[in-house]
């Protein structure tokens, strides 16, 4: 009996021996693993003694050691660069993946699974922007078969996974991808939001034309549309922006959130309803855009009720509906217990959605940039952004196969975003659901939400801070991981953000609201450990309220 094939050796040759990598590769070896040694031990110090945030000394001192005009750029060695990077740079940035109690903006933490899995991905450099369909083992055409990378199979295998964490039918949203963050998720969204919302108003006679390859002004002569809107509540900043890149304008952001209720991030359906009325008699396309958790106060658009009538306005006046789901689509991962029903209410129906937009780098913990886009529409997504022209980006004949169905369904990346060179931001994702699995996950989500609603506990019965938006009717469900209050003492409040981040026990964000300061706290850390968290936090508060006082 004949020893069954095996695989050669990957990159060998039949009959031929690679050449010996000699002393490059193993001084290389050794440079990265007394590198990475140094990296952990500096980073498990640096958190344990230092700060949220950087001193002033310590930032100071970094700029100081930075180069200075005319940059001559004299050589150096790897091992002066490193010793530059651990002892000069390392200390002057802030703590933001290292500590539980970074509480700015909505920054996620990155989990150990995942620094590892990006660490890999930048070990290999690798671009994922071409999809090699799987080699046949063996045919008359091509007695050698190759393969090329198993990126982009992994990449879509983990946004399935995603898809199925968050309960949305993976078979309802073929066309996926990863992007740099929600902000160009949202860029996408409504870039085929406008491509559809034109198309499917011309007249049959005109059906070649796309604005994709016409252009935004004859594509809309050609519709009869004169003008489009975005109706949305409590708009998040980057929406605003992607209507200016997209040109379609700041100006064509239309706010129809419940503003007489008291809840402006609500969509006002009655409102919404007659925006759609008023834009078809004035020829005027429309995109719905749902803030899947706002900004500020961390609220849904919708309830449990609502997308199913958002469907079907949108379906009625042909508007496109995309979900800016940053951070608020993951409360769909959370266990279907009491405690979390009210949110669960809040995210139902978004798979009624043709778009939606997450961001990675937050709640997922994975390293930045990571953001990810789901689609109804493959058609709508490859007519916007495949990239025309560039024969040398398509995969050659000799590396492709129909024998499997599911090959074919994986479309390359450059053909689907903005980008034509991207790095393999799938796997830190891969890793991090492989290795925390969906009970892991909604585990992680829980303990935010958690700690988020102890903060709100605190403040809501203090003495010396309001909670908001509702100051009065405050209920614990409806907190999911941002905490939005002010100071009742008007001096304090002016300078609360400031006072906080000065005692660089923890980080908060400033904003405003109903046009006065406040200060936002956002958990989104995997560290999170509730009731050590929420004690700490009490405490911080408290001294700051108290000192205030005294002085």
């Amino acid at each position: 009996m004949s020893a069954p094939d095996r695989d050669p050796t990957p990159g060998s040759i039949p009959g031929q021996t690679l050449p010996d990598p000699g002393s490059d590769a193993k001084a290389e070896s050794a440079f990265l693993l007394s590198a990475y040694t140094r990296l952990l031990a500096a980073v498990t110090q640096h958190s344990s003694t230092l700060p949220v945030l950087p001193t002033t000394t310590t930032l100071t001192q970094t700029l100081s050691s930075l180069p200075t005009p005319p940059f001559n750029l004299p050589t150096s060695n790897q091992e002066e660069a490193l010793t530059h990077l651990l002892d000069s740079i390392l200390p002057s940035l802030n703590q933001q993946s290292l500590s539980s109690y970074y509480y700015g903006f909505v920054t996620g933490s990155s989990l150990p699974i995942a620094q590892f899995a990006d660490n890999l991905v930048t070990a290999l450099d690798q671009n994922v922007q071409v999809h090699f369909p799987l080699s046949p083992s063996s045919s008359s055409s091509s007695p050698s078969p190759w393969n090329h990378t198993s990126a982009t199979y992994i990449e879509s295998t983990t946004l399935s996974m995603l898809l199925s964490l968050l309960s949305l039918p993976p078979s309802d949203f073929p066309a996926k991808t990863f992007t740099t963050g929600a902000t160009a998720s949202n860029i996408l969204g409504l870039a085929c939001g406008r491509e559809y919302i034109i198309t499917s108003r011309l007249p049959p006679q005109s059906s070649h034309i796309t604005v994709a390859k016409a252009g935004l002004i004859k594509a809309c002569i050609a519709a009869g549309v004169q003008d489009i809107k975005i109706l949305t509540s409590a708009p998040h900043s980057s929406l605003l922006k992607a209507a200016k890149i997209l040109g379609l304008g700041q100006e064509s952001v239309v706010d129809v959130g419940q503003q007489n209720d008291g809840k402006p991030w609500r969509v006002d359906l009655d409102k919404l309803e007659y925006a759609l009325q008023e834009a078809e008699k004035n020829r005027t396309a429309c995109i719905i855009a749902i803030s899947c958790g706002e900004v500020n106060t961390g609220r849904f658009a919708t309830g449990v009720f609502d997308m199913p009538k958002i469907r079907s306005l949108a379906d009625r006046y042909k508007a496109w509906v995309h979900v800016d789901g940053a951070f608020g689509i993951f409360a769909r991962a959370l266990p279907k217990t009491d405690e979390f029903l009210s949110l669960h209410a809040c995210v139902a129906g978004m798979e009624l959605a043709d778009s939606i937009g997450a961001d990675g780098h937050k709640l997922l913990n994975v390293p930045y940039d990571n953001g990810i886009f789901l689609s109804r529409h493959p058609s709508t997504l490859t007519q916007v952004f495949s990239n025309p022209g560039a024969a040398y980006l398509a995969p050659s004949s000799s590396s492709s196969t129909t024998n499997s169905p599911s090959q074919d369904e994986i479309l390359s990346p450059l053909n689907i975003g903005l980008e034509n060179s991207r790095r393999f931001r799938a796997l830190p994702v891969y890793a991090v659901l492989k290795s925390e699995g969906r009970d892991g996950m909604a585990a992680m989500f829980s303990r935010m939400v958690l700690l988020a609603r102890k903060i709100a506990s605190f403040v809501h019965h203090s003495e010396h801070y309001e909670l908001l938006p509702e100051t009065d009717n405050y209920v614990e469900e409806d907190v999911f991981i941002i905490v939005l209050f002010r100071a009742k003492n008007e001096a304090l409040n002016e300078v609360l953000v400031d006072r906080i981040n000065q005692m660089g026990k923890m980080f908060v964000s400033g904003t405003q609201w109903q046009g006065k300061k406040a200060v936002r706290i956002a958990v989104s850390t995997w560290r999170v450990q509730v009731e050590r968290d929420a004690k700490y936090v009490e405490g911080v508060l408290k001294e700051v309220a108290e000192s205030f006082a005294d002085a």
